[in-house]
């Protein structure tokens, strides 16, 4: 291998065209920071500005392009993926980098992989300029990055062993899509859209239903954070569940907090500050390993269990409806919506008998075995690309 800096591989790493965008879906597609989110080039996710080919022609992608995030929060800084064609033509926007790499020099299959790789997200960690709301990386500090680079024939072997170990966790990925998928597919083949209720199932306010609660979290100063007690923010839940229990963020509290915002299995967590595409997502709290508490932008609320069993709330409180009436209510700010404890009360909720509610959530326990199943192959298969990704920069795959 031979030591080179990173920006002499590539034709050019420019910012993107300046122009303001809509989602009018009127003239050619421009990239946003969103079109790159879960590291391929996504269609769904643009932008518009009434742009024609004319207009844009020097801003065009072309295949094997390489988009960068430089302007992001600081864990997403660094996230990358190759425009491969689709859409057929696309607008280089703001806020992304395009790298168009020298082809005698750098493959842009194995480019992808070295932005990835650990080695290199350190050397860019160092070279982040943080704000009060974003962080960015200039390109000039991504240019002098130094990269260990092989011969092209060994950057294609890597890149071949890569893709065919990343194909295998996008189809792990998938698998677990189409689980989440299924589970309102059951909900609403067993209940009916609760827009329409077309069994009519009796209707009551949530207010009715919640036997403690809601409740506002613990805020606590970021000088408190660190160790001591975990504590439930609103990344670490989604779609009903808690996904994050093994990397929640701890805090130190006093044992009257510990009373006070200590959560127990089967109570329901939603999210009441948020921007609005995740307001009043919410998550049933699972059987927890050590006392965890909840932070000031979630609320806390448990139910009769004689009249709603948790496991079909959750699932009623993740349809459009209760989505619609959640953003029907959203008080919007800058930067930032809210929802408050008579918002959540005021939730219309509809309630079939409880053996109903109790079948559907024997038919969810049997989809959750297979949802772990997946999950743990995930992981292994995380880990597996992630020893290979290490082997292959340090030259030993």
């Amino acid at each position: 291998m031979t030591t080179v800096e990173f920006g002499a591989l590539f034709h050019f790493i420019r910012n993107g065209m300046n122009v303001k965008q809509d989602k009018s879906g009127e003239g050619l597609p421009i990239t946003r920071i969103e079109t790159i989110s879960d590291a391929v080039v996504d269609a769904v996710r643009v932008g518009y500005a009434g742009l024609t080919e004319d207009q844009c022609r020097n801003w065009l992608l072309e295949p094997g392009d390489i988009l960068l995030s430089h302007i992001n929060s600081v864990d997403h800084i660094g996230k990358c993926a190759v425009y491969r064609g689709q859409p057929a033509k696309l607008v280089h926007g703001m806020n992304l980098l395009c790298l168009r790499s020298d082809p005698t020099k750098l493959l842009p299959e194995f480019a992808k992989y070295l932005i990835r790789s650990g080695q290199f997200r350190s050397r860019l960690a160092n070279s982040i300029k943080k704000a009060v709301n974003q962080a960015s990386v200039s390109i000039g500090d991504l240019k002098a990055i130094p990269v260990a680079l092989p011969p092209l024939p060994e950057q294609r072997r890597i890149a071949e062993v890569l893709d065919r170990a990343e194909a295998l966790r996008a189809k792990r990925r998938a698998a677990l899509a189409q689980l989440d998928t299924l589970t309102q597919a059951i909900f609403l083949d067993m209940f009916g859209d609760p827009a329409t209720n077309p069994k009519g199932w009796p209707k009551k306010m949530l207010a009715e239903l919640i036997s403690v609660g809601p409740q506002n979290g613990l805020y606590k100063p970021v000088g408190d954070y660190g160790s001591g007690t975990p504590i439930l923010r609103i990344d670490a839940f989604y779609d009903g569940m808690v996904t994050k229990l093994a990397s929640l963020k701890r805090v130190r509290i006093s044992d009257e907090e510990q009373t006070l915002y200590g959560l127990h299995p089967g109570e329901i967590v939603i999210n009441r500050v948020n921007s609005r595409e995740y307001l009043g997502k919410s998550a049933v709290i699972p059987v927890l390993s050590e006392p965890t508490v909840f932070e000031s932008n979630v609320m806390r609320f448990d139910v009769y269990r004689e009249a709603v069993d948790p496991g079909f709330l959750i699932q009623y409180l993740q349809t459009g409806f209760v989505r619609e009436h959640i953003l029907r209510s959203a008080k919007d700010a800058i930067n930032q919506s809210s929802i408050n404890q008579q918002d959540v009360k005021a939730l219309p909720v509809f309630v079939p008998p409880m053996a109903v509610q109790q079948l559907f959530t024997r038919r969810l326990d049997s989809t959750a075995r297979l949802d772990a199943t997946h999950r743990d192959s995930l992981t292994e298969l995380n880990a597996l690309f992630a020893s290979l990704q290490h082997r292959a920069f340090r030259g030993e795959l």
